[in-house]
């Protein structure tokens, strides 16, 4: 018998713990299912890793994820191209442009007040905001100690869960997706509309150019 053999989880936890991940709709706390299955939570924890290296051994479609705290079945990362079609054949609820983008936003600047989001975006957010909560993306988390206490909104559970991350930590750092400054110069020019030939003073004139909101 071999170590590994040796310091396997007994089959009866693993299963008990498929079972409970199987019928739960939300992830479960490690610390829920060590009651539930009666083993010290140190054991859970192995028996999904142990769970985890089968799967992958036996190239099964489905692996159990660590996500918002907590342990829930989920596909495996190479079916991505197969569950993305799925998903997307017949979609009619995704979230639209601007709700991604205010999203976002909350995700990265959290707690934050409506005013700062449609500061931010420079349009009003309203709509866009009571969309993000009504599907449970975002919540009301507290007041600012302002007048008129404003109320602050955070991203929720669910948030958590439909990114696949276990905390907000696991956001991907915001300067991964910001230009080098020699890129941001050329898009600063390539947006200067140039004086008309022949007017006076010839030199540039910086105009504007202001992209209006489709709508929230």
């Amino acid at each position: 018998m071999s170590d590994s053999d040796a310091n396997a989880v007994d089959r009866s936890i693993t299963a008990a713990i498929e079972a409970i991940l199987l019928v739960a709709t939300e992830p479960v706390e490690p610390g829920v299912l060590a009651q539930l299955v009666e083993v010290p939570r140190t054991v859970v924890e192995q028996a999904c890793a142990q769970l985890v290296s089968e799967y992958a051994r036996d190239e099964r479609g489905f692996t159990i994820g660590r996500v918002a705290g907590g342990f829930r079945f989920q596909t495996d990362a190479t079916q991505a191209p197969y569950v993305e079609r799925f998903v997307l054949e017949g979609q009619t609820a995704r979230l639209s442009g601007p709700a991604l983008e205010t999203l976002a936003i909350v995700a990265y600047k959290q707690p934050i007040s409506r005013a700062q989001l449609s500061a931010i975006r420079g349009v009003n957010v309203d709509a866009t905001l009571r969309t993000l909560v009504q599907r449970g993306y975002v919540e009301e988390s507290g007041h600012e100690p302002t007048p008129g206490n404003p109320s602050l909104f955070s991203t929720t559970t669910m948030f958590l869960e439909k990114l696949g991350i276990d905390s907000l930590a696991d956001l991907p750092e915001l300067a991964d997706f910001i230009p080098d400054a020699h890129v941001v110069e050329a898009l600063e020019r390539g947006l200067r509309i140039p004086q008309t030939v022949g007017a006076p003073g010839g030199n540039d004139v910086d105009v504007d150019v202001t992209v209006e909101d489709g709508g929230d």
